[in-house]
Parts: structure tokens; C-alpha cells; sequence
């Protein structure tokens, strides 16, 4: 089914997604003009490809043709025919291998049991021995002896491929499983944060093909992940307002269980949204 939209109509869901992404991205676009860095916030810019002038074109995904859009004329992924713009099928076709990647992995952590026993120790194992830190202008909440000493007295059970590739090379050893990238389909599961984070990598990946109210759905899922990333993190960031999740205590490893299952909860829908998208593509 098509459905084909006026200018009226069009315009007020482009004028409204154009607000929404300016709430998301003013901040990283101000630090960036004063060239300061933030470690949690600027996370889904620095880390993700897709930059904030990507994020402004909305998207409105297939089976929708908009009336006197001539700006998506000549727009990849668009075609412009009698009038109206729309998604162009031989696009989706052209990435057909890549869309079924996609979907065979995100089909794969659909279907697996979620894990919620890693306690966020990804990141502690990015910095065990060694004093080459990802955040250097950032303390160690414990310093680097007791930080150590949490990653020897705990089991690493790191699933996610690009948690793992940055561990350092002491730390590697100690992950009970070795992820590579062609094993990700096979190790990705749902309770995993940076699984969780990544919806919104393949939903930019997809794009233009996912609609753009879905896209930023995902950024902001994996805005809110990347706070109880870092939160958890061996870093003290109590300087810009974040509170520690204690994870080498009980309690904290509690909070972080908690939060990480009400994210796999809030993950699980736009992920099985992303399966339909690739069912609909390569349909």
C-alpha cells in the first residue's frame, strides 16, 4: 500500500523532525564550535558515522510518495517520478547482500536469550594496565591498582565484537568468549548495552529506507545507554553531574542489571521494527 502525502501534510512532519533532531544535536554542535569534548554526550558523533546534517533530511521511509518534494530529485535512494519523490526499490537492491546482513543479525539477537551479567566491565578492561586511557583528561575512580584489581577478581564475559576489539592486549585473555566480527550473528544477544546502542548504527545504515521518527528513536535509546555506560565505567565523571554505578559492589552490580533490562525492554521493539524494515526491502 502507498500512501502519497501533500506538501502541507509532508512539510509538517519535515519541519517537526528538523525540530527533534536540533534538540538532539545542539549541544554536540556548540562544544564542537568551542572545541570542547564531552565524553558521554558526544559519543553517538565521534563513535557513529552519521553526522548531524545527515540526521536533519527526513526520511519517511517506503511506501510513501511526497507531492512537489523536488528536493529529493536526484537524492540517492529517491526517485522522482509524475511529481512526486519517493524511496527507489533498485536502491534497496543495489544493497541487497548489506541489508541482509543486517538482517540476519539483528533477526539472530531478536531470537537469543538476553544476558544481564557483565556488569558493564567492557570498559574496565579498555583500560587494564595500561596508562594509554580512552578519556585521559578523566580520573579513574579507583586509580589504576584498584581498577586492575576489579578486572582480576571478576569473570569477563564480553559479547560484542567492537566492545572487545578495544580491551587491552592483558585484558583479551580474561573475556571468556572471543568475538570476531564474523562471529557477531552468532554472540550478539539482546541484554548487551553496545548491542542495544548499535539499533541506531543500522538504522542509519538503512537510511534512507528507515523512516526517520525510527532513527532518532534509536539515537535517543542509545543516548540514555551511553549515560549508563559511562556511569558504570571505571572514569569519574561525578565533575559533569554523573553519579557512579558502583558495579565491583553488590548494590551497583543490582543497578545496573535493573537498567540494563529496562533498555533490552525498550530495545527489543525498535529491533524487531528494523527485522520488518529488511523483510520489507528484500521482499
Amino acid at each position: 500500500m502507498t500512501v502519497t502525502l501533500s506538501p502541507a501534510e509532508w512539510t509538517s512532519y519535515e519541519t517537526a523532525h528538523r525540530n527533534r533532531v536540533e534538540a538532539l544535536v545542539s549541544g554536540h554542535l556548540e562544544r564542537r564550535r568551542r572545541r570542547e569534548a564531552h565524553p558521554v554526550e558526544d559519543f553517538l558523533f565521534t563513535y557513529y558515522p552519521t553526522r548531524p546534517n545527515q540526521l536533519r533530511v527526513w526520511h519517511p521511509g517506503p511506501g510513501v510518495r511526497l507531492l512537489g518534494a523536488t528536493q529529493y530529485d536526484g537524492r540517492r535512494g529517491y526517485k522522482y517520478v509524475d511529481g512526486a519523490a519517493s524511496v527507489d526499490p533498485a536502491e534497496a537492491e543495489r544493497r541487497a547482500d548489506s541489508i541482509r546482513w543486517i538482517r540476519r543479525l539483528l533477526g539472530a539477537t531478536l531470537d537469543r536469550q538476553p544476558q544481564f551479567g557483565c556488569f558493564g566491565l567492557h570498559e574496565w578492561a579498555m583500560v587494564y594496565r595500561t596508562s594509554d586511557v580512552r578519556h585521559e583528561s578523566w580520573p579513574l575512580r579507583l586509580g589504576s591498582e584498584r581498577t586492575d584489581q576489579v578486572v582480576e577478581s571478576h569473570k569477563i564475559a564480553c559479547s560484542h565484537f567492537d566492545a572487545f576489539r578495544f580491551f587491552t592486549d592483558s585484558a583479551r585473555p580474561r573475556n571468556v568468549l572471543q568475538p570476531t566480527r564474523e562471529s557477531q550473528p552468532q554472540l550478539e544477544q539482546g541484554g548487551c548495552l553496545h548491542a542495544n546502542m548499535d539499533l541506531y548504527k543500522w538504522a542509519s545504515k538503512l537510511m534512507p529506507f528507515t523512516p526517520s521518527a525510527l532513527v532518532l528513536d534509536c539515537f535517543e535509546l542509545a543516548r540514555d545507554i551511553r549515560t549508563l555506560d559511562m556511569r558504570a565505567s571505571p572514569y569519574d565523571l561525578s565533575a559533569l553531574g554523573y553519579s557512579p554505578v558502583p558495579i565491583e559492589t553488590t548494590a551497583g552490580k543490582a543497578e545496573y542489571a535493573a537498567a540494563q533490562r529496562i533498555f533490552a525492554e525498550r530495545a527489543r521493539p525498535l529491533r524487531q521494527r528494523l527485522v520488518d524494515l529488511c523483510d520489507e526491502l528484500l521482499s
